[in-house]
């Protein structure tokens, strides 16, 4: 594990082996982390928060409690997460936190927004400056405000050549993995 002088990591984090903290971070005192995971400049950690292997944050996120990130998560510089619906200063509502779900390999672009409560499928795209307040299908591409689903993506990050619904079959032109449209569904299968 790599800590720039600067940064804060409270007693109690968990980090894992290879992980890179830089400039002006504060990881919070129970937050898990995982292994080969990067923290860009101006990042915060809460306490209620795990993060998986291979997670890379850019600068300037904010990371709240009860706001989980699987494997391979990219959240791009100043993308946002909120872990309480309604907000207001005069009303304390910690016990109101929603929990907040990023699955494997799901790309979060600069600046977009994830409401609280919301769970974003695995291998999905979700565009710079998207607001997403409901949950995202696996592999779905994200865009707008609010956010709408304009496609699909493969794991390797390129648009596959398949319908919003209905059925059929797409190779990843980047790997080569296929994926299978069945309804409002995608699937990798090889």
């Amino acid at each position: 594990m790599t800590v720039h002088p600067t940064a804060i990591v409270d007693e109690g984090a968990v980090i894992g082996e290879g992980t890179r903290v830089w400039h002006w971070v504060h990881i919070s005192a129970g937050a898990v982390i995982g292994k080969g995971c990067s923290f860009g400049q101006n990042v915060y950690v809460g306490n209620r928060v795990t993060i998986g292997d291979n997670v890379k944050v850019q600068n300037n996120v904010s990371i709240y409690d009860d706001v989980h990130l699987e494997d391979d998560v990219f959240c791009g510089p100043s993308m946002v997460f909120t872990n309480v619906y309604n907000p207001r200063s005069a009303v304390s509502r910690k016990d109101e936190y929603r929990k907040t779900l990023i699955r494997r390999g799901a790309t979060l672009g600069a600046n977009c927004t994830i409401v609280c409560g919301s769970t974003v499928g695995e291998g999905a795209f979700v565009g710079a400056g998207a607001v997403i307040n409901r949950d995202v299908p696996d592999y779905a591409l994200m865009v707008g405000v609010p956010a709408r689903q304009v496609g699909w993506m493969s794991a390797f990050g390129e648009r596959l050549d398949l319908p919003l619904s209905g059925e059929g079959e797409a190779v990843c032109p980047g790997d080569g993995s296929r994926y299978r449209l069945d309804g409002e569904r995608v699937e990798r299968f090889i």
